[in-house]
């Protein structure tokens, strides 16, 4: 952590997260400056020697026993587990070690751990909900019944809340799994296996040994971090090691009064980007006592509607202005038609693998790969427009919020809500809208100004909302 955060009157502390890209850096035992591309090939001789220890670890406990022993919360003698991923598995006993050969430091095999752990703790939920469906297994997979809906929401945890597209989903994974192996899967780590390590630094299980970072007395907008990092993809010695020192320019998003703390580390396209989480102080959002709120209902062409309203003395409901709509017709065309490509890519990559079947020899091998970056090409395009439509639909509607000066923002929660029944194209354009996403946004962003943001059933929301009166126009 860098400095202190003072609370006024009124204030909540809130913890955020904004990205940085390291671009340059500097080693300290030589003064040498690191371009961006070996500042790449460094953080990624780190980070591989990370992953290479959380491969290791999951997958020497990936299975059912010793996740829930972790989720359980409490070590052999009965005492609490800490919060900290990498001191509970020290606690219970989930040790790793670099390889043969290779010399790290305590605080590598910290961030090991503690990456290992997170990934441990995750599958807990995941694990819940697919012991529930398949002790619930219908007769027809494709369809359940209102009991059969019923057993497998009493199976699950907290089932009677759960969105039934979440159960559909394991569904549909568990139903591929039968074709591909003739019979149920045992639980949810052979329904889908150990998990992807990513190649990333959590710097936030490590000390002033491994990593420090301080904001610059001079320019609020500069931070200072130092590392240390391998001279060799298989260091020997710990001179092998090095400090860095890497200056991150903050996005303007971070407040000069934020403290910062260590960032996680992510190497991707190339350059080497910092989640940099920082805690600020905020306004303190009301739980009661609003007068003015602002009511926000989804759409299809028109993504979000948002109107106004003022609550009188005397109990009674007043609008103010006409409300506003946010259209997103271009961005939605757009993300329609990258899913059709990706729908037919991945029709073509299937067809592929059918025809190549065990032959690494085969002459449409080069092909199916070619496919199959361009899966993942186009994939990364959808999340990135999903990404930025979500910021757009949350930014306008907090602002929407500041202009009427409201302290409280009502959003219909349609979490539950299926498409389906009103044809295949429109079932789909309906599936793929990102509200999940928006709603994290705006929650996020309405943090930031002390607003408030509460889901409200969408059962009869349209049924009993004000009309406008239409006069006839005089002849």
């Amino acid at each position: 952590m860098s400095g202190k955060l003072r609370l006024g009157e009124g204030e909540t502390v809130r913890t955020a997260c904004a990205r940085a890209v390291l671009r340059t850096g500097v080693d300290e035992a030589t003064g040498e400056v690191l371009s961006a591309a070996v500042l790449v090939q460094r953080v990624g001789w780190c980070a591989d020697l990370v992953a290479g220890m959380v491969a290791a670890l999951i997958g020497e406990h990936w299975n059912t026993a010793d996740v829930e022993v972790l989720a359980a919360g409490v070590d052999a003698g009965g005492r609490r587990l800490p919060s900290q991923a990498w001191m509970a598995l020290r606690r219970l006993g989930w040790a790793v070690t670099a390889p043969e050969g290779v010399r790290v430091n305590d605080r590598v095999v910290r961030m090991a751990q503690e990456q290992a752990g997170r990934v441990h703790r995750s599958a807990v939920w995941r694990a819940e909900v697919t012991a529930g469906v398949l002790a619930a297994w219908p007769a027809d997979p494709r369809k359940r019944t209102p009991g059969e809906w019923e057993q497998v929401r009493k199976a699950i945890p907290g089932g009677e809340h759960l969105p039934s597209n979440v159960i559909k989903g394991r569904t549909r994974q568990a139903v591929t799994f039968v074709k591909a192996n003739g019979r149920l899967p045992v639980d949810v780590f052979e329904l889908e296996g150990v998990p992807r390590i990513p190649r990333m630094l959590l710097l936030a299980a490590c000390d002033r040994q491994q990593a420090t970072i301080e904001r610059s007395d001079t320019d609020p907008a500069t931070a200072l971090l130092r590392l240390q990092l391998p001279t060799r993809p298989d260091p020997q010695t710990y001179r092998d090691w090095t400090w860095v020192e890497c200056r991150i320019t903050l996005p303007s998003t971070v407040p000069a009064s934020a403290v910062l703390h260590l960032p996680t580390l992510r190497l991707t396209d190339g350059m080497v980007r910092a989640d940099m989480a920082y805690t600020h102080a905020v306004p303190k959002a009301r739980t009661t006592g609003h007068s003015v709120a602002l009511g926000v209902d989804w759409g299809l062409n028109t993504l979000l509607s948002a109107g106004a309203l003022r609550l009188g003395q005397d109990g009674r409901i007043t609008v103010l202005g006409a409300g506003g709509q946010f259209r997103a017709a271009g961005i939605l065309a757009k993300q329609h038609r990258l899913r059709r490509q990706s729908e037919r890519l991945h029709a073509k990559a299937d067809q592929y693998q059918r025809l190549i079947g065990v032959d690494e020899r085969h002459h449409l091998v080069g092909k199916h790969a070619v496919i199959r970056d361009e899966i993942r090409h186009v994939s990364a395009r959808r999340q990135n427009l999903n990404d930025a439509l979500a910021w757009a639909a949350a930014r306008w509607t907090v602002d929407q919020a500041i202009a009427a000066r409201t302290s409280v923002i009502y959003l219909e929660d349609l979490r539950s809500m299926e498409a389906r029944g009103m044809g295949h194209s429109l079932n789909t354009r309906l599936s793929q809208q990102v509200r999940g996403k928006i709603s994290d946004r705006m929650r996020h962003l309405a943090a930031e100004h002390g607003i408030a943001v509460v889901t409200v059933p969408a059962r009869n929301t349209s049924k009993h909302r004000p009309r406008p009166q239409h006069l006839q126009a005089p002849m």
